[in-house]
């Protein structure tokens, strides 16, 4: 029996393009939902729908029209400004429970909306099951490999975004010579690095110890349909620019849409990439 079309909800990034060319290769149905503000711009020749966040009936309803039975969500999205004039009969009803999600974590915000999806008969996939080789495995990857205090150093960030997690507020940490340079919040991994770039250096206390590490993972008890921690090429470029010896992410639980090129801007670099065991 073939597959039940698919709803890719695009956002920013290379995830969504890649899950929709997995299709195309399977043969499987999709649409690629694209919203409005949102700078998606590989869709030519993929099946579009054009959405807006304060007319989300016209969306389900052109969802329902292709045979859409499954979405996914793909990409980083900014949280919508929304206009109550240009709002929907369907957007009226759901306002009050989107608002108060909006005002929540990222987590919480996205299992709100997850919830939206499902009451119009949507089963959400997560996109890493959709989408080849996108987490990054157990191990070392790259040339250079984490000395025993760059290890400890992971120690010590992956308890701090374990913390950081049971308030759902974000997923990423740098630390060094046991110290927290710095962590992730709203703004993201690579303000996180240009901050570290900018007055880590004043706090390392050894200068000639270890660099520091960055580290990333999902918040405990995480939805992982949604939002899974990323690294690719930029944040290697981050991550030397900030002076750390490398990048540790929970093996299995974080993607790495270019992993292969990831790894050998690391290895010029001279930075480490460790898939840490859960």
């Amino acid at each position: 029996m073939s597959e039940a079309p698919l709803a890719i909800i695009a956002g920013r990034g290379p995830l969504p393009r890649l899950v929709a060319e997995n299709c195309r290769k399977r043969g499987r149905p999709y649409r690629v939902v694209v919203f409005e503000g949102e700078p998606v711009d590989w869709t030519d020749g993929h099946p579009v729908i054009h959405a807006s966040f304060e007319k989300p009936g016209r969306m389900f309803a052109a969802l329902r029209e292709a045979g859409c039975k499954v979405a996914t969500f793909a990409g980083g999205m900014q949280r919508p400004k929304l206009n109550p004039l240009r709002f929907d009969l369907k957007m009226m009803r759901l306002a009050p429970q989107l608002v108060a999600g909006l005002k929540g974590g990222d987590d919480a915000t996205l299992r709100t909306i997850g919830a939206i999806f499902e009451a119009e008969g949507l089963e959400l996939q997560a996109a890493q099951d959709l989408a080849e080789d996108v987490l990054v495995p157990e191990g070392v990857l790259t040339r250079a490999a984490p000395s025993e205090a760059d290890r400890r150093d992971t120690e010590r960030a992956a308890a701090i975004v374990a913390a950081m997690g049971t308030v759902d507020v974000g997923q990423g940490a740098v630390v060094a010579q046991g110290l927290c340079l710095g962590v992730e919040s709203i703004q993201g991994t690579d303000i996180l690095l240009s901050f570290v770039a900018e007055t880590g250096s004043r706090f390392r206390p050894d200068p000639k110890g270890a660099r520091g590490v960055l580290y990333k993972a999902p918040k405990p008890g995480q939805d992982r349909r949604f939002d899974l921690p990323a690294i690719g090429p930029r944040t290697m470029e981050g991550a030397a620019r900030a002076g750390l010896a490398g990048v540790a992410v929970e093996a299995g639980g974080v993607m790495a849409l270019s992993l292969g090129e990831a790894v050998a801007t690391a290895d010029r670099l001279g930075l480490f990439i460790w898939g840490r065991k859960a």
